[in-house]
C-alpha cells in the first residue's frame, strides 16, 4: 500500500490510466474481431462489390484504432504496424 501523499497519487493516477488502456486495447481487439469474422465468412458475402466494401470498412475501422491505440502509446508502433500488416495480408488472400 501506498504510504507517503506522492505515492498514493501516483497510485489513484496509474489507476485511471489503466482504465483509459483496457478500454483502448478492448476496442482495437473488438474491431480486429469483427475484421476476421467478416474475413471468414468471406465466401458467404455477397458477391462483388459489397462484400469486399464491407471489408475494407471494417479495415479502415481497425486501421483507425490501432493508430488512435499507439498515439495514446496504449500500443508500440511496431505492434500496430505487425497487425495491421497481417491483416491486410488476410484480406488480400480473398
Amino acid at each position: 500500500m501506498a504510504i507517503t501523499q506522492g505515492a498514493k497519487k501516483a497510485h489513484r493516477s496509474s489507476l485511471r490510466k489503466q482504465e483509459f488502456n483496457l478500454r483502448r486495447k478492448g476496442k482495437v481487439s473488438r474491431a480486429i474481431k469483427s475484421l476476421k469474422k467478416l474475413i471468414a465468412s468471406g465466401k458467404n458475402l455477397p458477391a462483388g462489390r459489397q462484400g469486399k466494401e464491407a471489408i475494407q470498412k471494417a479495415f479502415r475501422e481497425v486501421q483507425s484504432a490501432l493508430d488512435k491505440a499507439v498515439k495514446a502509446k496504449t500500443l508500440k508502433k511496431n505492434t500496430a504496424a505487425r497487425k495491421k500488416s497481417r491483416l491486410s495480408k488476410l484480406i488480400k488472400k480473398l
